[in-house]
């Protein structure tokens, strides 16, 4: 219904660019519930400022989008509110600390021109701590499953074990599967090398910032362009995720 359509929802880019539409003047729906309203947290790969516009390439790891701000609608009143997911708090977006390689969250609306979609930005604003990340996902995770497999019961028991298997919705790739090891996947769905790095990424003493390539090819003894693109499998499948700069790398806990 309209209250839930204009409700703001928590998502991941592969969602957005998973999102049906049953045709052009209709609404975008993700998992086959509408959206007009959404928000996602990425790393800014690319700033292109317009005359009339500014458009960020942001990328959480599941995908890549185009985020479009006006510039005239810079000041313009918002009518989200205050509260919820990482909270608007405040009225007026700013381009202030949104630079390359950082992370920011975005609120705003699907589009759709030419056959290709961006987000309209009503807000977008850097993430000051990188929490909000792992929260926001595992805030995407939880409302993608409540919508696929139900609320969850007084127990906690629906949705536990079947539940999990349509994470591939959220993330792409991959089984799904979860449990077991502190949170981390229980089957990686990814190759013989690619498991050696996770595995060396889960069991070496770190620090937050998590491991540099560098270390883990020569803990592995594995050749660095080996470890590279064990990673980038990783990385698609958002195993891991980069911490400090794109060569050191930490396991996304759930």
């Amino acid at each position: 219904g309209p209250i839930s359509r204009d409700t703001l929802r928590p998502c991941t880019i592969k969602q957005v660019l998973d999102a049906s539409q049953p045709h052009p003047d209709a609404d975008f729906k993700i998992d086959d519930i509408e959206v007009q309203q959404l928000t996602f947290v990425g790393q800014i790969r690319n700033i292109s400022t317009q005359t009339t516009n500014i458009t960020y390439k942001l990328d959480d790891g599941t995908g890549t989008v185009e985020v479009k701000q006006w510039i005239d609608s810079e000041a313009s009143t918002m009518d989200l509110g205050g509260g919820g997911a990482g909270g608007i708090g405040g009225s007026k977006s700013s381009s202030a600390g949104l630079v390359e390689n950082e992370w920011a969250r975005v609120w705003g609306r699907l589009k759709a021109f030419n056959n290709r979609r961006h987000v309209g930005a009503h807000v977008i604003r850097p993430v000051t701590d990188k929490m909000e990340i792992t929260y926001h996902l595992l805030e995407a995770t939880y409302v993608h499953l409540y919508f696929t497999r139900g609320p969850l019961e007084a127990n906690g028991e629906k949705g536990g074990g079947d539940g999990a298997q349509s994470m591939g919705g959220v993330y792409g790739g991959g089984d799904g599967e979860m449990g077991g090891g502190g949170g981390a996947r229980a089957t990686l769905n990814v190759g013989p090398n690619a498991r050696r790095v996770f595995q060396c990424l889960k069991e070496s003493p770190q620090n937050n910032e998590g491991l540099n390539v560098q270390h883990i090819a020569a803990s592995l003894r594995m050749p660095l362009t080996e470890v590279l693109k064990a990673g980038d499998e990783l990385l698609t499948q958002s195993l891991i995720f980069t911490t400090v700069d794109d060569h050191t790398w930490a396991i996304l806990e759930f």
